[in-house]
């Protein structure tokens, strides 16, 4: 069925994506719980409307808290070489709102927007999130026709809610492997989220380090998501 949906979304991709000077700037978000409390409303999509004109936008936002990124990436094995049960199935759904939002659209850049790491931290597969994270970008491109080194990558970076690593061993080993993403690519951004975990949650709780962010920390991230994709945008 898989295989299916992604030969579907091949042949639509081929139609709908096409980067022309006149066209709208896609804005892919995803990832795991910090991306799932992240709202577009409150701050990303103001700006990115304001800065490009509303009429130019597209923002797709799809997130799932808990999740560790093979079920974005489908090429992911676990460190004794096999694949896990799901594997590219929450990539899938994504993808099921970008074709719907992007059908009939010219594209002239498009900006993907990553949060998640905390579930393979935990886990202990820190040693496989750089190439996962760069496989799942140019799963993205390949699958949107789009030249790799032209798709925009910002990731949100984990926060210092467990440098200590007791509690998710590899919490610093895959900070690290973002911060060398990042680094790879002038199109790649990365966005500091240390300063985000203070305050008061969204239920009015205070927080200090916490794994989630503060209710203005989840405006101030999508302000920072906004400011690179904005950068990659006006590139063009």
């Amino acid at each position: 069925m898989r295989a299916l949906l992604s030969l579907t979304c091949v042949f639509i991709f081929s139609f709908t994506v096409l980067a022309d000077d006149h066209g709208k700037h896609l804005f892919i978000l995803s990832g795991q719980s910090n991306m799932q409390g992240h709202r577009p409303d409150e701050a990303f999509t103001p700006m990115v409307e304001k800065a490009l004109g509303k009429e130019k936008v597209i923002v797709v936002q799809d997130a799932l808290g808990g999740q560790p990124i093979h079920r974005w990436w489908q090429e992911w094995k676990d460190p004794k070489g096999e694949k896990p049960n799901q594997s590219g199935d929450l990539y899938d759904r994504l993808m099921g709102k970008v074709n719907a939002a992007i059908e009939g659209q010219k594209i002239k850049t498009i900006c993907f927007v990553w949060m998640q790491g905390e579930r393979d931290a935990k886990m202990g597969w820190g040693k496989l999130y750089e190439k996962a994270l760069l496989g799942l970008h140019a799963q993205l491109a390949k699958d949107l026709k789009w030249k790799k080194n032209d798709l925009g990558f910002v990731i949100g970076r984990l926060s210092d809610f467990d440098i200590s690593n007791k509690r998710y061993p590899h919490w610093t080993m895959v900070r690290e492997a973002q911060e060398r993403v990042a680094n790879s690519n002038k199109n790649f951004f990365l966005v500091n989220t240390d300063d985000l975990n203070d305050g008061l949650s969204r239920k009015g709780k205070a927080i200090k380090d916490d794994l989630h962010y503060s209710a203005e920390g989840y405006k101030e991230l999508g302000r920072r998501f906004a400011k690179f994709c904005l950068t990659i945008a006006n590139q063009k």
